[in-house]
């Protein structure tokens, strides 16, 4: 959602914004632009609609110079999707240049206000009317930079990270942030900024991850101030970022979800490591050890997340049920933080993001903490907002996710809940001592497996341009592939724009039945579990209307390929651990049909990678 760059130094800030910029593509945009005050004193805007490489040409023959800058990738709020509404966003006396992400909502009112004392506006955003109120303040009340922008950020309601620059004071930029993630890289006489640390690792790994409410002053030769709102000064945390470069990059991979796909057996390693003993029988969980009494005196457990995030809690639900036997309900968080909800102390309330900055996630959070419960976080990145937000939790550990749908971060979280429900087990004595060392034993096994899963690429391949022509698609799966169904559905429509609906197979003749004909590809989830014999009831119910099914199966499966027109054959595992192995074909499925159809597979439209407004 929207990226955010900022470069302030000694060297050439264009080239290091448009890299920056290039980090962030993976977040989802629509246009792109850049500010810069020259080496003659203008301040330069730039923008373009449609990709970084547009702007790229349109600043061929521009005036690129300047050490201080800042730049924009913006993801369509207020306004259509245009050079004219791009950031950033001139005032009115072309003197001040600001970018932002998220949303003013009370934009409208102001922009009222400020019309009837003559302001004229360029765009239709809601961000020109945050630079052009700090302008007015500034003017009417004879204010440095700093204290304009305080004066204007008391006066909006609503989510931002914004950057400010002034042609005035070429030595400064004004940085702040409110429910909208904001990082400010500390180089050797020279700052950056960035929505995350990806554009900021090639050349600092040090940086300060502004809290809500703080504004950064970053002023060339000075150190870097951090204060409230109010002015308040605030201590510096400079924490030391850890990413490999090579994470970020595609690695001879054609996009870079297909690298992450292949990424997944390493990716579960590095997510079980120092947690599962070498032995492989046995799970340690700091949050376990330090919250111990919290988690174990849980009446109840409240999952709370979004899209994908919002699947892995579907099977955490069932591993807390069955093995804990707690009862477990799963939320939007987009519908919990507004259905007044009822939330007690004695309820543990997990929080599951891959961003760990999704808004819908941060405010359900907030929600249930003013209720008293106890929030765990499950989370990839590491300083973001919601592991800042929550009382423990557990990252998941498999690097950056570059590909706006998720793959590795989805097995990343099941990996999490699963070892989490298995210590909850232990603890609680609701498995018995040989189940647990039977089913920790097994989850280490998952990385090899999910080896043997990703041999069916080629296959693969193969089929999915017989899918191509499909205007909509059926997944349908029983007991712990049900939210897996979800899953494959989602990651069709994200990436292939097909429709797809995921759907509990039995639930299929109470509806789904009737779309059913020779035109309706239907995908089913049919490993061999308890509910084998009813998923082959449902196949059978399929191809008597019609349907053509395409099974995945455990291998030595000899029944079901007797109904299905096309098998993909996965290894055997445990029941609760099959979406682990059997989302990679999915994933691969919803990959090449998108790719066969042509479609931009790492930056699907109208999608972003991190959802920080609502």
């Amino acid at each position: 959602m929207c990226g955010i760059v900022g470069y302030i130094g000694t060297k050439k800030a264009y080239p290091i914004l448009i890299k920056g910029l290039q980090r962030l593509e993976y977040r989802g945009y629509d246009s792109a632009g850049v500010a810069m005050i020259s080496d003659s004193g203008d301040l330069n805007v730039y923008k373009a609609k449609g990709k970084v490489d547009n702007l790229t040409e349109f600043c061929s023959d521009k005036d690129i110079s300047g050490s201080v800058g800042i730049a924009h990738t913006r993801w369509a709020t207020h306004g259509e999707p245009s050079a004219r509404n791009a950031h950033p966003h001139y005032s009115s006396t072309h003197n001040l240049a600001i970018i932002h992400n998220g949303i003013i909502e009370n934009y409208a009112t102001i922009k009222a206000k400020l019309q009837t004392k003559g302001v004229e506006f360029k765009s239709d955003t809601d961000t020109e009317v945050l630079v052009q109120l700090v302008e007015y303040v500034m003017v009417k009340k004879n204010l440095t930079l700093l204290e304009a922008v305080q004066v204007a950020l008391h006066q909006v309601i609503g989510a931002y990270a914004i950057a400010i620059v002034d042609k005035r004071d070429p030595r400064q930029i004004i940085a702040a942030r409110k429910q909208s993630p904001l990082v400010v890289g500390i180089g050797e006489d020279e700052f950056f900024l960035g929505s995350d640390a990806s554009p900021i690792i090639d050349y600092t790994d040090k940086v300060v991850y502004l809290e809500d409410g703080n504004i950064a002053v970053i002023r060339l030769g000075e150190e870097l101030r951090v204060m409230s709102i109010l002015g308040e000064e605030q201590e510096l945390n400079v924490k030391t970022v850890d990413i490999d470069l090579g994470q970020i990059e595609k690695g001879g991979y054609n996009h870079f979800m297909l690298k992450e796909i292949f990424e997944q057996p390493e990716c579960l390693k590095n997510c079980m490591r120092g947690r599962i003993n070498v032995e492989g029988n046995h799970v340690t969980l700091s949050a376990m050890i330090d919250y111990r009494q919290q988690l174990l005196s849980a009446k109840r457990i409240v999952i709370v997340a979004c899209g994908t995030s919002w699947h892995a809690g579907l099977i955490g639900k069932q591993l807390f049920e069955s093995l804990c036997r707690i009862p477990c309900e799963v939320e939007y968080a987009s519908e919990f933080r507004y259905r007044n909800p009822v939330v007690t102390k004695d309820d543990v309330v997990i929080a599951i993001s891959q961003s760990g900055e999704t808004a819908d996630t941060l405010a359900a959070i907030q929600l249930a903490k003013e209720q008293g419960a106890f929030i765990y976080g499950i989370c990839n990145a590491i300083g973001s907002s919601i592991p800042r937000a929550t009382d423990t939790g557990t990252y998941i550990h498999v690097g950056p996710e570059i590909g706006v749908a998720s793959t590795k971060a989805f097995t990343g979280q099941v990996t999490v809940l699963s070892m989490l429900a298995l210590c909850l087990a232990s603890e609680r004595g609701t498995i018995s001592e040989e189940q647990y060392k039977e089913m920790v034993k097994e989850l280490t096994l998952i990385p090899e497996k999910q080896e043997q899963a990703l041999k069916t690429n080629e296959q693969i391949e193969r089929l999915a341009p017989i899918f191509t022509y499909a205007k909509n698609c059926l997944y349908l799966g029983r007991g712990y592939n049900y939210p897996l169904a979800l899953e494959g559905a989602l990651k069709l429509k994200e990436i292939s724009y097909i429709h797809a609906e995921g759907y509990p197979a039995a639930e299929m003749k109470h509806g789904p039945i009737a779309l059913i004909d020779s035109e309706m590809p239907v995908f089913v989830i049919a490993t061999r579990d308890r509910l084998y014999e009813k998923v082959i009831s449902n196949i059978q119910e399929v191809r008597a209307r019609g349907g053509r099914v395409t099974a995945l199966v455990t291998e030595g499966d000899t029944q079901i390929q007797k109904f299905a027109d096309h098998i993909i054959t996965l290894p055997d595992t445990l029941e609760c651990f099959q979406p682990l192995i059997a989302s990679i074909p999915l994933q691969l499925l919803a990959y090449h049909i998108a790719v066969c159809k042509g479609k931009d597979v790492d930056r699907p439209r109208n999608l972003a990678k991190s959802v920080t407004v609502e």
